[in-house]
């Protein structure tokens, strides 16, 4: 959808001369993904963003949208199709929110009603009573509720591009955190192709589908999330996700990405111990889950308790105190191993199987080994 070629822009100093803001940028961003422009201030992320929307011309390069070259495209047909958000949010004082969250409809030739339905929908999805606050002005609203406001304003054409800078950053962190997620849900029906600018790691990890890593004015890595803190292509992307950059990726790792790369091992309750023993020898285990026929868990069976038995597996059957989710994250994983003092616990997909077994052991080794979800197919240009 968005794809920067060589992007360049330079500015001359007061002594004359000229340094480059942003220095050879490219960057692909596909149809539906939210990307995070990511560094620390002045290193050429607005200057970027500001390209995209011509708010500033680049001194050199070229921005395609949707495989169309942006400086053969009118200004104007440009925006429209550009959603814009901003952290001064900027909403005029004296139009009342629906007037604020209508501008560019109305000026698009949208009539009364439709205007009225598009910023009752908008409103809706951020959890504002559409009734209570379309009527009132902007100074009656909390900061919050104006930066739920400026967001959605920037939707309201249903622009297949949204271009965010800092959006959340003013914010205070209860609302900022509540925002977020509001973002993401909105995200999740609209499917809008994202660039939002931030310098918050944690906001990075949370809301980007991919995180390019700016640098005085170059991009040093662009990679998922999780790829981001397993493998930071050098000490300043190091340094600046952070020297918990393994613990964070607690919240980005699901318990079936661990699982996924485990054999299945299980035995049924009619299965003779002598035989469980045998594979738990053979696997080096010192328990082996049961299942049922629908290959649901049923309990466990210890090694040691196995060893020269006659009966079978039902006979020696442990419950499990605690189960687990394919999709929950190694850091909910992890909290109710500790909650119940537990080493290992099994994991369930969604219709309740059993997907394997996850321990403190394999968590440590996952995050240890530099495997990541997913590598993003990155196209780069020099």
């Amino acid at each position: 959808m968005i794809k920067l070629e060589k992007l360049t822009r330079q500015f001359v100093q007061k002594n004359g001369q000229t340094f480059n803001a942003v220095d050879n940028v490219s960057l692909e961003v596909p149809e539906g993904e939210i990307c995070i422009l990511l560094g620390p201030s002045g290193c050429g992320k607005t200057t970027t963003l500001k390209m995209i929307n011509r708010l500033i011309a680049p001194s050199s390069g070229r921005v395609f949208i949707n495989g169309e070259d942006t400086s053969d495209m009118d200004t104007v047909a440009l925006r429209r199709n550009i959603g814009y958000v901003i952290q001064q949010i900027g909403l005029f004082p004296n139009m009342t929110i629906e007037e604020n969250i209508t501008v560019v409809p109305r000026m698009l030739g949208w009539d009364k009603k439709r205007c009225r339905e598009r910023a009752s929908e908008l409103m809706a999805m951020v959890a504002l009573d559409p009734q209570h606050y379309l009527p009132r002005y902007p100074k009656e609203l909390s900061g919050g509720q104006q930066q739920r406001i400026g967001v959605i304003r920037a939707l309201a054409a249903d622009p297949p591009v949204l271009l965010m800078d800092e959006p959340f950053g003013a914010v205070d962190p209860i609302n900022r955190e509540a925002i977020q997620n509001e973002f993401l849900e909105m995200q999740r029906q609209l499917k809008k192709t994202v660039l939002l600018v931030s310098h918050d790691i944690d906001e990075a990890l949370k809301l980007g589908d991919r995180i390019a890593v700016f640098r005085q004015g170059k991009i040093v890595q662009c990679a998922s999330p999780d790829e981001l803190l397993a493998k930071p292509a050098n000490e300043f992307v190091g340094t600046f996700v952070g020297q918990d950059r393994t613990l964070k990726r607690l919240l980005l790792v699901q318990a079936g990405d661990v699982t996924d790369r485990q054999p299945i091992i299980t035995v049924k309750r009619d299965t003779p111990l002598a035989e469980a023993f045998a594979i738990m020898d053979d696997n080096d285990q010192r328990s082996i889950t049961v299942v049922d026929d629908e290959g649901k868990p049923l309990g466990f069976v210890k090694r040691r308790e196995a060893r020269g038995g006659t009966g079978s597996c039902g006979d020696m059957l442990h419950d499990f105190r605690i189960t687990g989710k394919a999709e929950d994250n190694l850091r909910v994983v992890l909290s109710k191993l500790y909650e119940h003092n537990m080493v290992w616990m099994p994991i369930v997909d969604e219709e309740g199987r059993y997907s394997g077994e996850i321990s403190q052991d394999y968590i440590a080794d996952y995050l240890s080994s530099g495997r990541t979800r997913r590598a993003l197919n990155i196209v780069s240009g020099d």
